[in-house]
């Protein structure tokens, strides 16, 4: 079968000059900001092999896939007409691993993170498509959200030499349209609130902040404890609410002055709850009313994908829906507003799943066309004369650390105060402009 163009009759994404995925997260970390679309195929189940083995989803290489409908053979004329193709800035297929998937739609967010830049990873899909597994994973093989924290105090701990980095985190899920703290159980019923400066934010939440990568999952697999999940027909470990994980980043000059900047990041890796058919899961009493809840948020979820995409059609102002639902106002800075946003659409190759299966696609395959305004998020902060001890004090371990290197470097001893300060003043420029800022002259550095 020929490469043919997708159903919106558009070949892999930026067709102009055949640029690829890789030059498009370039220009995605330059601030040219479209929705990162991935999708995710998962292996077929036992009990979906002996129900039927032929499969609905063909993907033919990393960025393009055919759907054909059920019953119908992938290489036959008279089911040709009714495929449909689509391409994505990654496909990829039931044997990609987790560190895969992490390296092509998530590492890369990291650094724009710890340097004030917002991020969001969200998977979507249907009930059973995998987007649990995706972004929480299994002991022996960790997701998204795991694999990210771990990479992001990887970070953290190259750079810290140069600046101060600050960690928070949170963990909530939307169950049934309310708020619920998987940090903290006992706060229930939060509200949404939005803060000129922060953005979208949910008050009282928890926020801890730990000091290991250990601490994290520790933190995490206790939250996904207390996560509501209950078996229905269709999976067997159904997730019944949206988990949203967001970590917090502040960093600034380990050598401040009175007046400092204070870059502060944002990630949000969601796993939201998968849209099911009552007649498939044969849901009742409260299973039934959580379906229910879920389909609304995500349909309001749509909605907002399809009025952002009109939106940038038309180059109109449209009214995009973000307060129908509690998901969709959390997700607002990550669909529209100042933020790298990825989005892994998770199917399944099983026929007897084809409608969501191609519902899914079309939603992603409208996502790619959502544009996304990004600004670093900056805060000048002006200490009080207070403060002038601690500067101080940070001054004087950027000196000791200095004395350090230079005793390692193995450099002649400086006997001479004037000697030390041009040493000092040639290798660590702003602690001379911090001193003199502090009237400290030449004391600050003597004063050890």
């Amino acid at each position: 079968m020929s490469l043919i163009k997708s159903e919106n009759n558009s070949y892999p994404r930026s067709p102009v000059g055949g640029a690829t995925t890789e030059d498009f997260v370039k220009e995605m970390q330059q601030g040219n900001n479209n929705i990162l679309v991935a999708v995710r195929c998962r292996p077929f189940t036992n009990q979906e092999i002996q129900r039927d083995p032929t499969p609905a989803v063909h993907i033919l290489d990393e960025k393009f896939l055919v759907i054909s409908p059920p019953n119908s053979e992938f290489n036959s004329k008279k089911f040709r007409l009714q495929e449909k193709q689509y391409t994505y800035d990654y496909v990829f297929n039931e044997i990609s691993s987790q560190q895969e998937i992490y390296n092509k739609t998530t590492e890369f967010l990291l650094k724009g993170v710890l340097d004030g830049y917002n991020a969001t990873v969200f998977a979507y899909g249907a009930t059973g498509a995998g987007k649990t597994f995706t972004m929480l994973g299994e002991a022996h093989s960790p997701g998204l959200m795991l694999m990210t924290l771990g990479g992001l105090f990887s970070l953290v701990e190259e750079l810290s030499l140069e600046r101060d980095y600050q960690v928070k985190l949170s963990y909530l899920e939307i169950y049934n349209e309310v708020i619920r703290d998987l940090l903290n159980p006992s706060k229930s019923m939060l509200d949404i609130r939005e803060d000129p400066a922060k953005g979208v934010m949910v008050a009282n939440l928890t926020e801890i902040m730990p000091n290991t990568p250990e601490e994290v999952v520790d933190s995490i697999r206790k939250g996904n404890k207390r996560r509501t999940c209950e078996p229905t027909e269709a999976n067997k470990t159904s997730s019944r609410s949206h988990a949203v994980l967001q970590i917090f980043v502040q960093q600034r000059d380990k050598a401040y002055d009175i007046n400092s900047e204070v870059a502060v990041g944002k990630l949000s890796l969601i796993d939201l709850a998968g849209s099911e058919r009552a007649s498939n899961t044969k849901n009742r009493g409260m299973r039934l009313i959580e379906g229910a809840n879920i389909n609304k948020s995500l349909l309001s979820l749509a909605n907002c994908i399809n009025a952002l995409c009109d939106a940038n059609e038309k180059g109109s102002k449209v009214h995009i829906p973000y307060r129908d639902s509690k998901l969709t106002r959390l997700l607002k800075d990550s669909l529209g507003g100042n933020c790298r946003t990825v989005m892994v659409a998770c199917i399944s190759p099983y026929s007897g799943t084809y409608e969501d299966t191609h519902n899914t696609l079309e939603y992603a395959n409208r996502a790619k066309n959502i544009k996304t305004k990004l600004q670093r998020n900056v805060v000048n902060v002006s200490h009080h004369i207070s403060k002038y001890t601690v500067i101080i004090s940070e001054l004087r371990k950027e000196i000791s650390h200095l004395r350090k290197s230079l005793k390692d470097s193995k450099t002649p001893a400086l006997n001479s105060t004037t000697t030390l300060n041009k040493k000092l003043n040639s290798g660590s420029p702003y602690t001379k402009l911090k001193c003199k800022r502090l009237n400290l002259s030449s004391n600050c550095s003597t004063n050890n």
